[in-house]
């Protein structure tokens, strides 16, 4: 049975993508920092065998016997990533590539990246933008930290040792570990909890999204796929005809939980908006990914998901579902210090 080590697995794809991978008969092995500890919503699984602990402190011993590593744990948003940029570029890029250089040297076969399409950052043209060939232009500190790790590892790659990176769009779905800090889940939250949705730009800014069983879907296809197909390469994650205007997702958010107000206020100019190809995963992957969810299944299983747990306002805007929320609670109670480590362990 094949070994594979998920960094950041009790977050909010890594639960999902534990239970997926596990499904497929692999031994799963979690690293995970555990800043959501007693979060978990229905559906929570655990790993085969877990590990609590920091990514920087991640050591060789660790990494033993793994066969695949896929590397999850980040700070993982722009929000976050500007609480303390130095800490965004000793998590994001210094660990990812620490991580990166031990599993080489412990002979792990395959070592698959979770990147990000922020390193894009916002778009002056309406073309679509490729992996390749489209220019970056990192704005923030965990868009610079997520392109330049990227390039380090990649490097990296050869001699029996597969570096694989994955951008997805914007992630949504069900998770046991839910975070009502992104888009379209935001949209839902938002109409089902308050039955009312005000966006405050004008809806046109386009954004990518993707469903979070999608994204399992291309992380396994990273695993199964022949070394030749993913070696050093990047992939944008999402589905054909992926790219929405927040209009649409706030439209779509909106029939999914009818009866609910929508408002589009235009009070703020919206700069980030980016359309991204998905030519290369959906042609070049065409035997191991194949996307299944869209903005209509997605919004109903939300919904179906919001009435079983029974989400209130308060959970939808508290720390429990928002990631900088949860981090700034647990520095002001003195449960990890500034630099996220945590304190008296």
């Amino acid at each position: 049975m094949n070994k594979i080590l998920i960094t950041g697995n009790n977050g909010y794809i890594g639960t999902v993508l534990t239970h997926f991978l596990k499904g497929k008969g692999y031994y799963i092995k979690g690293i995970d920092a555990d800043y959501f500890e007693g979060f978990a919503q229905n559906g929570y699984e655990k790993s085969d065998e877990q590990c609590i602990k920091d990514i920087r402190d991640i050591t060789v011993d660790d990494i033993k016997g793994c066969d695949f590593i896929i590397h999850l744990a980040a700070l993982s948003n722009d929000p976050l990533g500007e609480f303390d940029p130095v800490l965004t570029e000793e998590i994001n890029y210094k660990a990812t590539v620490s991580l990166a250089d031990k599993a080489r040297k412990s002979s792990v076969g395959r070592f698959i990246y979770s990147s990000s399409q922020s390193m894009y950052g916002v778009s002056d043209t309406d073309e679509e933008l490729e992996e390749d060939n489209s220019k970056k232009n990192p704005v923030t500190a965990y868009a610079r930290t997520k392109w330049e790790a990227e390039q380090k590892i990649k490097a990296l790659s050869g001699n029996g040792f597969t570096v694989a990176c994955l951008r997805p769009s914007t992630v949504f779905g069900r998770s046991p570990k839910f975070r009502c800090d992104i888009v379209f889940n935001n949209l839902v939250a938002c109409a089902f909890t308050t039955g009312r949705i005000v966006v405050k730009s004008d809806g046109t800014p386009w954004r990518p999204v993707v469903h979070v069983h999608d994204v399992c879907k291309a992380f396994h296809a990273m695993i199964d796929a022949p070394e030749e197909l993913v070696s050093g390469e990047s992939f944008n994650v999402g589905i054909a005809n992926g790219n929405f205007t927040v209009r649409e997702l706030a439209e779509a958010a909106a029939k999914a939980v009818p009866g609910c107000e929508l408002v589009f206020t235009g009070e703020h100019t919206d700069s980030r908006t980016y359309k991204v190809s998905f030519n290369k995963i959906l042609n070049k992957m065409v035997d191991y990914y194949k996307p299944e969810w869209n903005l209509e299944n997605g919004g109903k299983e939300l919904v179906e998901f919001f009435r079983e747990i029974n989400l209130t306002e308060e959970e939808f805007k508290g720390r429990r579902t928002n990631r900088l929320a949860q981090l700034k609670y647990l520095v002001d109670n003195k449960i990890l210090d500034r630099k996220f480590h945590r304190i008296n362990e």
